[in-house]
């Protein structure tokens, strides 16, 4: 702020009209019983090697409590990916972190039960890798630290459910 140039200001003006041009857009949350009482459901997804610079992926996650989205990411890995299936094992870990983040944020508010939130994934063999870990051959080669995902499912804080492509929310944060 204390020394803008015209690129802040160039950005600036596109952030306001953005703003102006979605005015109308927004995203609903009603009032009602189910809402208070939703379970919540996490949502994420990888484009793996989209990136044609740094064969990078971009991964995202949305969480819905209810019908609702409460929390949403779109982002570019920090690492490549040698698979689909470690592009979104590793955007599931991602999504695994801010799972207990807003579990205990809604502890904090008492409004979550002991059952454990369900993580929507549209690929397989993730899920088959982090619920059995005798799957070691396809996945000696992924860091050790992406293994929380398979510790916090073993400890039942976590349900992987298989997504279908068409029905997965975070697709949409995924492709350009």
């Amino acid at each position: 702020m204390e020394k803008s140039k015209t690129p802040h200001f160039l950005a600036a003006k596109r952030i306001l009209r953005y703003v102006k041009g979605t005015l109308d857009l927004g995203i609903l949350y009603p009032y009602s019983q189910k809402n208070i009482e939703g379970e919540v459901f996490d949502y994420s997804d990888s484009d793996w090697c989209d990136d044609k610079d740094d064969r990078k992926n971009t991964v995202g996650y949305v969480f819905k409590f209810g019908t609702s989205p409460i929390s949403w990411c779109s982002k570019k890995q920090s690492v490549v990916a040698l698979s689909t299936c470690e592009a979104e094992y590793i955007v599931a870990v991602m999504t695994t972190c801010q799972a207990l983040w807003l579990e205990a944020l809604m502890e904090e508010l008492n409004m979550r039960d002991c059952s454990p939130m369900r993580l929507l994934i549209d690929n397989k063999p993730t899920i088959d890798l982090a619920k059995h870990p005798v799957a070691h051959d396809r996945s000696k080669h992924i860091e050790t630290k992406f293994h929380f995902l398979r510790d916090q499912v073993s400890k039942e804080k976590l349900e992987l459910e298989f997504c279908r492509s068409e029905d997965q929310v975070a697709d949409i944060l995924t492709n350009h």
